[in-house]
């Protein structure tokens, strides 16, 4: 009778400040992992306007390559005429799409068309990032007479 009255079940003091500093371990970790999972979303988010721009041009320059009537470059160069021959273009693109305002990241956007033959190019766009990451992209184009527009 006498040890059914003392065995009183139950969580001491000990074991609830242990349980507390276990967790205060825990949250600790997490929080400081968050500044890094910060960085980390921005540039992700920068390479993929990065990405997104480069494509932009790449398909541009393609397209309007492609179209037999055209005989100068997007920015008015003469396309290159003779073999290996090349024309380059830089320019700055805000992240917006405009003028820049506050808080816009400005990109560089490199072109190069390269004559390969007398019907084809080779268009390579290099992307720079704000914090100087960079992605590029070739592609090998070629006349294609039923994109034929704006001829006479």
């Amino acid at each position: 009778m006498f040890s059914s009255l003392c065995n009183k079940s139950g969580i001491s003091l000990i074991e609830v400040l242990i349980a507390t500093l276990l967790v205060m371990i825990g949250v600790m970790a997490m929080l400081s992992m968050q500044p890094q999972g910060w960085v980390l979303a921005g540039q992700s988010d920068m390479l993929g306007r990065a990405a997104e721009l480069l494509h932009e041009e790449l398909e541009r320059n393609e397209l309007h390559i492609m179209n037999t009537c055209n005989t100068a470059s997007l920015w008015g160069a003469a396309l290159p005429a003779n073999v290996n021959s090349t024309i380059q273009n830089t320019t700055s693109i805000t992240s917006s799409g405009q003028a820049a305002v506050a808080g816009d990241a400005t990109y560089t956007v490199a072109t190069t068309i390269t004559n390969r033959s007398s019907l084809s190019w080779l268009v390579s766009v290099r992307v720079t990032t704000p914090g100087n990451k960079t992605i590029s992209e070739s592609r090998i184009v070629a006349r294609q007479d039923y994109l034929r527009q704006g001829c006479i």
